[in-house]
């Protein structure tokens, strides 16, 4: 436990003697520190269990891209020179960018075991000190430095941290990219269910002509409703038979892809020598480039490999990655292409077709449990990321329901599942399985790949020090690469490449909108909170009576105007007044003894109490619990033991818990459009999502909600 700096900036110190306990000054600087997570050590069979199970959450959606990679091709008449070109170009696309730079650089990038966009950011956020008019409010306090990891790095690493610090644009760039790309994660993840189930039923059309499509997208959608209610049953329900289908998708697919390589054209493995590629676009000029939005689809997922690293060890993803899906994705694209260098017709149904007869019903049935397969891992990766926004303050509460007493990090939001939902059916039927949904699936993935690219070359750096050539390089490659697929993936917009960009505005909206109102009320609150001369005052001139308050308040530092408000109306304050924040910290957990950090305000029996979690952490805890865990943290700060009969005394009477319903409202110097904002869009939100107090499952019987309106 810790002791709070308070909120009127001074810092107190109770010198020791034999009669009274120490009193801890009201800083983290001495009390508290957050330890050093070090990742923990696996041996080499744990590595390899975890690189097993790795392969049904990690790797459904690059892992089924087979499936609709050459299907999406349109190419009239295809030669042995274009098969090969193509061919050529998914090798060295997975090389590139699956292999070296997701699996040996971007996972390197971890946040103490955690990935995906948000991770990178909390990265920089304890290594930069973030300020000013930020897009996600910060709770940094100046006290910090233990978040930070200390040393003595190049003056190119302390010129970069240093003008990061001091430029709030810049700051406010990094911060919207990351909002962007989280959105655009989103996006993919209402997009992939569509897509996998839709290629894998589309089987039965390549040996049936009886099937017609309306056949394909009723059934696609009945598999897709199937899959989404299943979802409040939680992962782990399902979770246990996703490796194995996914190690016989991959062992049945590389061995397709050998025999049809030994059957139908043995040398085509030559394809990968990318003079091939040349000679794919001397062959086809522009047309070559408008293929790249549809060949960039056999690296989508490989975003997952980062965002899923909280699950399972990089050394295992690396491991399961580089032995078994990279091989087995080259034996299963080089067979498609050798079967197709004999079958040029076949292009549009290339998977399927080139499955020989007798397999063919086993591998679609094994295909379609590895869609779905692809589809879940998006499905909870997007309740993740909606969960990580909410606890990091830019996005409004909804219901999060954790599936698994084992595994913190496997959670249910209703509301998003039924959201998804309802865009994977109206993609499906709208664009009536067509071409067009690969058009919307691929331009997402490309966008979200340039943003970690970007964030990655700052990490390296402001915290890896890495020589400034290595960078340069780094960001030229790979920037040349999905600047050229990104470019082609933009021909799509108007043939359904729009729809990822639709997804992650709506939801782009809703982020910015709420951590926009957030900002203005903290700005408010800031700028009117009471003195500790006011407080004072206040408690003086107020009837003290019986029993625990429990004040939730947003405020770091300080006492909000709302406190104010409330004594002035009511007139009176319990014996035992406690001020409660809570505060998400750019870490992935706090410890339980370290949650709570309590403070004396100055006036008798009025403390303030900082809650704090990581934005891993569950939110989440009953009001008794709430109410005995920071009444003994106060007593360990306790004086003398008349304070200690005090507290006992008043936690015997009731307990109530206080929180204020803020409702902003903007004045006209705000301008119009803020003004919307303020006024109809984050009031909006403000009223049809969960209040933060919420998740602390109170008593109505012990809450008291207090409302007050802030011009701004």
């Amino acid at each position: 436990m810790g002791s709070l700096e308070d909120g009127f900036g001074s810092h107190e110190e109770v010198e020791e003697t034999n009669k009274i306990p120490p009193q801890r000054t009201f800083s983290f600087m001495d009390d508290y520190k957050i330890p050093q997570n070090k990742s923990p050590s696996f041996t080499v069979w744990q590595t390899m269990m975890l690189g097993y199970q790795s392969l049904g959450i990690v790797y459904g959606d690059i892992g089924t891209s087979p499936l609709y990679v050459f299907s999406s091709i349109r190419l009239s008449e295809p030669g042995e020179k274009d098969i090969l070109g193509i061919l050529s170009l998914i090798f060295w696309t997975l090389t590139m960018m699956g292999l070296i730079k997701y699996v040996f650089i971007v996972l390197q990038a971890d946040d103490h075991g955690e990935g995906g966009t948000f991770a990178l950011y909390s990265l920089l956020r304890q290594h930069v000190n973030f300020k000013g008019k930020m897009i996600i409010p910060s709770t940094r306090l100046g006290s910090d430095f233990n978040l930070k990891y200390h040393s003595k790095g190049s003056k190119l690493q302390s010129k970069a941290k240093k003008f990061l610090e001091e430029n709030s644009k810049a700051q406010a760039v990094i911060t919207f990219i990351v909002l962007l790309g989280t959105c655009m994660v989103i996006g993919d993840g209402a997009l992939t269910p569509a897509i996998s189930v839709l290629s894998a039923v589309q089987g039965i059309q390549s040996r049936s002509s009886k099937i017609k499509q309306e056949h394909v997208v009723f059934l696609s959608v009945a598999i897709l409703v199937v899959l989404f209610l299943f979802q409040r049953f939680g992962t782990n329900k399902v979770s246990f038979s996703f490796s194995p289908i996914m190690l016989l998708w991959f062992s049945f697919t590389a061995t397709i892809g050998l025999y049809n390589i030994i059957k139908f054209y043995p040398s085509i493995l030559k394809a990968l020598s990318p003079h091939y590629i040349f000679y794919f676009f001397q062959r086809n000029h522009r047309k070559g480039w408008e293929l790249l939005g549809a060949i960039a689809l056999c690296i989508t997922g490989a975003e997952a490999m980062f965002a899923d690293l909280g699950h399972f060890n990089k050394r295992g993803i690396q491991l399961s990655y580089s032995l078994v899906v990279y091989p087995a994705l080259i034996l299963a694209y080089s067979g498609e292409a050798a079967f197709l260098i004999k079958n040029p017709d076949r292009i549009s149904t290339a998977f399927y077709s080139s499955v020989p007869e007798p397999i063919f019903w086993p591998m679609f049935i094994i295909s379609t449990l590895a869609a779905v397969v692809a589809s879940q891992a998006l499905i909870s990766a997007s309740f993740s990321i909606i969960r990580q926004s909410i606890t990091l303050g830019c996005f409004p509460r909804v219901t999060m329901i954790h599936t698994s007493s084992k595994h913190e990090g496997q959670v249910y939001s209703p509301e998003v599942n039924y959201f998804l939902m309802f865009v994977c059916i109206l993609i499906t039927v709208g664009f009536d399985g067509g071409a067009e949904i690969g058009n919307a699936f691929g331009v997402a993935v490309i966008w979200v790949m340039l943003i970690t690219t970007v964030l990655m070359c700052v990490v390296m750096l402001v915290i890896w020090d890495t020589n400034i050539i290595l960078v340069v390089m780094f960001l030229t490659v790979y920037l040349s690469i999905e600047g050229v697929y990104m470019s082609s993936l933009l021909n799509k917009l108007a043939h359904g490449g729009w729809v990822p960009f639709a997804i992650s505005a709506f939801f782009l909206v809703i982020t910015l909108s709420w951590t926009y109102g957030r900002s203005k009320k903290s700005q408010y609150e800031d700028g009117n909170k009471m003195s500790k001369q006011e407080l004072d005052h206040l408690v003086e001139t107020s009837t003290r009576v019986p029993g625990v308050c429990f004040f939730c308040t947003d405020l770091m530092n300080g006492i909000p105007p709302i406190i104010r408000h409330y004594v002035k109306h009511v007139g009176t304050l319990r014996q035992v007044t406690v001020f409660v924040t809570v505060r998400t910290l750019p870490i992935r957990t706090v410890l339980p003894e370290e949650r709570f950090i309590v403070a004396k305000l100055g006036p008798e029996g009025v403390y303030s109490c900082l809650v704090q979690y990581g934005y891993m952490d569950q939110h989440r805890m009953d009001g008794e619990e709430y109410e005995s865990s920071i009444v003994g943290v106060i007593k360990e700060i306790a004086e003398n033991g008349k304070e200690v009969e005090m507290m006992d005394c008043a936690s015997c009477k009731d307990v109530i818990f206080v929180h204020g319903r803020i409702i902003l409202n903007a004045s006209k110097k705000n301008g119009g459009f803020r003004k919307w904002v303020i006024n109809n869009l984050y009031r909006f939100l403000q009223k049809n999502f969960r209040s933060n107090v919420a998740t602390l499952r109170i008593p109505p019987s012990k809450s008291l909600q207090v409302g007050m309106l802030y011009e701004i």
